[in-house]
């Protein structure tokens, strides 16, 4: 617990604070994106908004990979969790997002469908070996993080020769978001304007700091990755605050103890046989973007659910009421939707970022308003 507290000492979150206090230009507005979900938790429940000027302002991106999944998806995977002779495999965050018509595999469950809460992808591996009649579908949802043990599971379900698994693979490219983020901004609300990301820690460990350099460069927009600890966050956000006022546009890597320039070779290894970049891919909030998600390549399409399972998908509408996809862009805060609190809460969500453990809705909720 030492090292722990070590990153949350109150001390020097104070000498942090009155740092950026000193550094930030009274004549500058500065907005900066926490693109991860885990940063936006570190935030609201540290209260580090508290601690920083009125002119540091920290805005909600969409570093949720729950969050962005769009509902046409979320149907999707209902719809193969309700076929005869599956068991339909997920990690327990996904259980609870609401789809058309507010359904969600946890209805689907309640409903009689075989849908499992796994911990781990190979879980799913070991259903399928127990379940040799039945066809086991694993909901391979995330960004980089957890793209690698997905991956895995692919090669060894070949190796083994595993005939009744398969893969439904939704997984989703940080970087990519980044730059279609940006774009979307400049395109439809010239009002909202981001100075810089405090860029995502456990991504990062996979990527490797480099994955960012061209979005940096491109964009000229400053990007520090950042660890998930108060005090990281703080040091974080310093950095980016000279980066601006040095009209500086770097990637700078706070998070050194476990994030280096080139990440998990070996994890890019086996993402890179087993996965390739899809032409294009819907996310919540940003709409299609080009080469933003991953699928199974052909040479493993035996594994591949969206090939062997035909469903029947209709057109899909986000709730009227909500504003999930205003919040994934930082157009608008949790706080500035109609349904947050009163109708929408943890209990009863009506959209994803309240679901979701990374989501900004969840995170407001739960610390933000105190």
């Amino acid at each position: 617990m030492k090292y722990l507290d070590d990153f949350r000492n109150g001390d020097f979150a104070q000498k942090f604070a009155e740092q950026i206090q000193q550094e930030a230009q009274v004549d500058r507005h500065y907005q900066f994106m926490e693109f991860c979900g885990g940063h936006t938790h570190t935030i609201h429940r540290y209260g580090i908004p508290s601690l920083l000027p009125k002119n540091v302002e920290m805005i909600h991106g969409p570093g949720c990979p729950v969050c962005v999944l769009p509902i046409a998806r979320i149907d999707h995977a209902i719809a193969l969790a309700t076929l005869p002779n599956v068991i339909f495999c997920t990690y327990g965050d996904m259980l609870r997002v609401p789809g058309s018509q507010q359904n969600s595999l946890l209805k689907a469950k309640a409903a009689g469908a075989d849908v499992r809460i796994l911990f781990a992808a190979n879980q799913a591996l070991e259903i399928a070996k127990e379940n040799p009649t039945q066809s086991i579908i694993f909901f391979a949802i995330g960004f980089e993080t957890t793209t690698p043990p997905t991956a895995a599971v692919l090669q060894q379900a070949r190796q083994e020769d595993i005939n009744n698994f398969y893969v439904f693979c939704n997984h989703v490219m940080t970087p990519v978001a980044m730059a279609a983020l940006l774009d979307t901004k400049n395109k439809t609300d010239s009002t909202i304007r981001l100075d810089g990301f405090v860029g995502p820690a456990h991504v990062s460990i996979i990527t490797g700091s480099n994955a960012y350099q061209q979005v940096s460069t491109q964009y000229q927009k400053p990007i520090v990755i950042s660890g998930f600890e108060p005090l990281d966050v703080l040091q974080s956000i310093l950095w980016l605050v000279r980066q601006v006022n040095d009209s500086r546009h770097e990637v700078e890597n706070q998070y050194t103890r476990a994030v280096n320039q080139t990440g998990n070779l070996k994890s890019q290894a086996l993402m890179a046989e087993t996965l390739e970049k899809r032409s294009t891919f819907e996310w919540r909030g940003l709409g299609w973007i080009p080469h933003s998600a991953l699928q199974i390549k052909p040479e493993y399409s035996d594994f591949d659910a969206e090939k062997h399972f035909s469903v029947d998908i209709q057109p899909a509408k986000e709730h009227k009421g909500c504003d999930c996809a205003d919040v994934l862009r930082g157009i608008k805060k949790p706080t500035d939707c109609k349904l947050f609190e009163k109708v929408c809460t943890p209990e009863n969500p009506l959209g994803s970022c309240m679901v979701s453990s990374e989501g900004a809705c969840a995170a407001v909720y739960a610390y933000g308003r105190i």
